[in-house]
């Protein structure tokens, strides 16, 4: 009896512990939320009083509405993010319906992570090398070229970097989309009823593939119309898009301009805001409101995928090889196609101050990935239960969504404001803060396939066997998951990596990393340092995402363990054949279910 009771003591003490680690994760991942919206809504109505303003006004938007070329760079702005996020949506749909399945997918497949995983302003360093008049295309082609892709004052080239580097991420969130919507069988039945297949794919597999990738879509428009880093490399600076606006507004010696920066950052929450809700209506609109242009007629778009996967992967691959060139480069005057001049003596100038900075991108990295890991995994283990047990609180899904949905000037510019009045001294502490508070959805994201494709009869088993939760968990599911663990920390490694303006911002400008040095020297002359800071950013995410495929090879994949249990089974089965019995084996237990 008095085990008993013992036992049930201790489960309550574990589960009112594990709430209390609910909660305390809840409140650190979601607390910046609060004074990010507050402290944003407070200054744009002229409510700052760290620069003495202590009544509420409109002198920020009367500010904003007289500036000059306002309508212009909202037009810009609009125009940038719609635009490249419906190329996306559009090329990606038309790779998957060209190259599924077929012999390109391996391939496509097997890129995907690799050009991922290169950030943004290192793919955009390497785009202007390539367009820019004097760039790599101008040189081989010569005089037949004459564009302007760089900073032209139509954003062109900001769209096209844009569409370029947000296909690959479109296409691989749309893998497990297809996988459920079982495509094999639709387009046999299609073509049993007389339809080719790209008929099959837009007017059959389109409607049901929109819906599902809706939340990726708000993910790159909102990207899209907030992007700071690749606009300052590539956009149109007459006048730039609004981010950037706001963004020089933020940095001006006068702060008489923070009301008017608060201002602009609130008009582009409510533009982001509005753009995310077109895309629901365009669904809507295709999908629901009208849809007869799916049971009329059978005519069908002509769409080439595969030369848009062959440019988009062309491109991508090709600015690493240019940054590497450039960083060696002495001499290489236009229009040569290959460098007269190689020389370490950039890299040696620059290796004393490189060590610092990437010491400081990857300490950074490593505590913030490593909190929003554990973060991820807590939040995740709630879900489970909370499913399980219907009086447990689920953390929305929408709550978690919206640092990758809102834009980050707009969050952080109130996050600014509140560090001012809890100890703004504490820079490394709030950069951590940030980098934890941006890189917990991607991680949350990564390992939401491999939590919800876990059997829960394998815990059932063990706790029926006298095991502790904790016990359960440590030595039945981790080992199980260890292997997509592992890719979700390189995955929230990188996004912490690539993180500009939370560093800036909450940093103060006291922080160096290597993506806000390669962003600051991607406006000088000397192409060469901007190629070295640009290669190494890079390179960096590479590590260590080599570090966690190998490290999970090691521990063995979900499905290795499976089939490996399998193996292992009809093994354990061979002898009593009447008997159906499934064994998963991990490093410490083996259970049969």
């Amino acid at each position: 009896m008095n085990a008993l009771l013992k036992s049930v003591n201790s489960q309550s003490i574990a589960s009112i512990t594990f709430k209390v680690v609910v909660l305390l994760t809840v409140i650190i991942s979601f607390l910046p939320l609060f004074p990010g919206l507050v402290g944003l809504i407070f200054a744009a109505f002229g409510y700052i009083p760290a620069i003495d303003q202590y009544t509420f006004s409109f002198t920020g938007f009367n500010a904003l509405l007289a500036w000059p070329g306002l309508n212009q760079s909202i037009m810009l702005t609009l125009f940038v993010s719609i635009t490249s996020t419906l190329l996306s949506a559009v090329c990606c749909f038309a790779i998957l319906q060209s190259c599924w399945h077929s012999r390109w997918w391996k391939q496509i497949e097997t890129l995907l992570a690799p050009i991922m995983a290169l950030p943004h302003v290192a793919f955009a360093v390497g785009f202007a090398f390539l367009f820019t008049p004097s760039g790599f295309i101008a040189r081989v082609f010569g005089e037949q070229i004459d564009w302007q892709l760089i900073h032209d004052q139509y954003g062109i080239g900001l769209i096209l970097a844009l569409t370029l580097k947000e296909i690959p991420f479109l296409l691989f969130m749309s893998i497990p989309l297809l996988k459920q919507l079982n495509i094999n069988t639709t387009l046999i039945t299609a073509q049993s009823l007389g339809y080719n297949n790209a008929q099959a794919w837009q007017k059959i597999i389109l409607p049901q593939w929109l819906p599902k990738i809706r939340f990726s879509l708000f993910a790159v428009m909102a990207y899209s119309i907030s992007v700071v880093d690749v606009a300052l490399i590539i956009g149109p600076t007459q006048p730039p898009t609004l981010a950037v606006l706001v963004w020089q507004w933020l940095n001006d010696a006068d702060l008489a301009t923070l009301p008017k920066a608060s201002a602009g950052a609130l008009v582009l929450l409510l533009l982001c805001l509005v753009t995310l809700f077109s895309i629901r209506l365009a669904e809507w609109l295709i999908t629901v409101k009208c849809k007869t242009w799916q049971s009329n007629g059978r005519y069908s778009l002509p769409i080439g995928g595969k030369s848009i996967i062959t440019i988009t992967y062309l491109i991508a691959l090709i600015t690493l090889p240019m940054l590497l060139i450039w960083s060696f480069a002495q001499r290489w005057r236009f229009p040569d196609i290959t460098p007269s001049k190689w020389s370490l003596r950039f890299w040696q100038q620059e290796w004393h101050y490189l060590l610092d900075i990437i010491a400081n991108s990857m300490m950074i990295a490593l505590i913030s990935a490593t909190i929003a890991l554990i973060f991820a995994i807590i939040v995740h283990e709630h879900s489970v239960k909370a499913a399980a047990n219907k009086q447990w609180l689920k953390v929305p899904r929408l709550l978690i969504a919206i640092p990758m949905l809102a834009p980050q000037l707009s969050l952080l510019f109130g996050m600014q404001v509140a560090t001012l009045y809890i100890a703004h001294q504490y820079y490394y502490l709030w950069v951590i803060w940030a980098h934890t508070f941006f890189a917990f959805p991607y991680i949350f994201l990564a390992l939401d396939g491999p939590w919800r494709s876990y059997d829960q009869r394998l815990d059932n088993v063990a706790l029926s066997l006298g095991m502790s939760p904790f016990k359960t968990w440590w030595q039945i599911k981790r080992p199980l998951l260890l292997p997509a663990i592992w890719i979700a920390w390189a995955v929230g490694i990188s996004v912490s990596l690539a993180q500009y303006l939370p560093t800036l911002m909450l940093g103060s400008g006291r922080i160096s990393t290597l993506t806000t040095e390669a962003v600051a020297l991607s406006s000088g002359q000397d192409r060469r340092i901007s190629a070295i800071y640009a290669l190494l950013q890079s390179i960096t995410p590479f590590i260590f995402y080599i570090i966690a495929i190998v490290a999970s090879r090691k521990t063995g994949s979900l499905e290795q363990q499976d089939a490996g249990s399998n193996h292992h089974t009809h093994a354990t089965t061979s002898a009593p054949p009447s008997t159906s019995t499934n064994r998963v084996t991990t490093r410490n237990v083996s259970i049969s279910k």
